[in-house]
C-alpha cells in the first residue's frame, strides 16, 4: 500500500531527519511536512546529521503550507494522539488497527504526527479515520517524534508482511559422530593418565560425557580445542627454572 508521513509544524530539525531515518529502516519514503518552523529544514545541518543515510528521504520530501495540500490522494489518515478527546474518531491500538487495514483492499494510507510544542489540534484530528495511541505508561507517555515515527512504521511495515530477517552468523555444522567418538576416546586416555577416571570403577563418566556432548553439538573446532585440553591435561608440566616460580 502507498503510505506518506505527514508532519504538522514540527518545530525541531532534528527531528525532521529522525523522522527520515525511521521511515527509511523501515522501507518507506514519502515524508511531507506541513508549516515546519524552518523554510530550509530539509536543508539544515541538524537534519542531515539526525537523518544518518537517510538523505534519499529528505531530497524527496516534500513542503507545504497547508494540511490539505498534504493530504492529496490520501484515502486513510490515522492520527497519532496521547490525549483523550470527547468527540472523534475511535482510539486503537496501533496493531490493533494496522493488521486488518494491510489486509483490506489497497489505500494510499497517511499517518499525521503534530507538533512537537503543542500536539495536534483538534480540527485536524477530526478529519482522521482513527487516532492510534501507542500503549505506553500512562504515568508518562509522551515519546519523542522520531520514537514514535519508529514505533508507527515498525507497526505498518510488520502489518504490511515485515522483512526478513538475516542471519548475523554462518550456520552451525556440528562435528560428526566419528569425530566426538574420537575425542571422547582422547579424553578417556587423559582422565585416566591425571587419575580422575578409574578404570576398573568408571561409574558411568564417559556415558555421561557422550551425552553432554551430544546435547552440546560441538563443531569440528570445538572438537579440536578438546583435544587440546586433553592433551594439555595429560602431559606432564616441564620443571620450574632455577629461581622460577613454577608455572599454575
Amino acid at each position: 500500500m502507498r503510505t506518506r508521513f505527514i508532519l504538522i509544524q514540527t518545530s525541531h530539525a532534528g527531528n525532521v531527519g529522525a523522522a527520515a531515518r525511521a521511515m527509511k529502516t523501515m522501507g518507506f519514503g514519502d515524508l511531507v511536512l506541513v508549516a515546519p518552523r524552518w523554510a530550509n529544514v530539509l536543508r539544515r545541518e541538524e537534519t542531515i546529521q539526525r537523518a544518518s543515510g537517510a538523505l534519499d528521504v529528505l531530497a524527496n520530501a516534500r513542503i507545504v503550507e497547508t494540511l490539505d495540500e498534504a493530504l492529496d490522494g490520501v484515502t486513510h489518515l490515522c492520527a497519532t494522539a496521547m490525549i483523550p478527546r470527547d468527540f472523534g474518531p475511535p482510539t486503537r491500538q496501533p496493531r490493533e488497527h494496522l493488521e486488518p487495514l494491510a489486509r483490506g483492499e489497497p489505500q494510499h494510507v497517511a499517518f499525521l504526527f503534530g507538533s512537537e510544542r503543542f500536539g495536534m489540534r483538534n480540527e485536524d484530528v477530526y478529519r482522521c479515520n482513527v487516532a492510534l495511541s501507542i500503549p505506553a505508561n500512562p504515568d508518562f507517555g509522551s515519546l519523542n517524534l522520531g520514537a514514535a515515527i519508529q514505533l508507527i512504521a515498525y507497526e505498518w511495515r510488520q502489518s504490511l508482511g515485515g522483512f526478513t530477517v538475516q542471519e548475523a552468523t554462518a550456520p552451525v555444522v556440528p562435528a560428526d559422530a566419528k569425530a566426538v567418538a574420537g575425542m571422547l576416546e582422547h579424553w578417556e586416555r587423559s582422565l585416566v593418565q591425571i587419575g580422575f577416571l578409574d578404570p576398573a570403577a568408571p561409574k558411568k563418566l564417559m556415558p555421561r560425557l557422550q551425552q553432554l556432548f551430544n546435547r552440546a553439538q560441538p563443531t569440528p573446532e570445538e572438537i579440536h580445542i578438546l583435544r587440546g585440553i586433553a592433551k594439555a591435561m595429560a602431559e606432564p608440566k616441564p620443571p620450574a627454572a632455577p629461581g622460577q616460580e613454577p608455572s599454575p
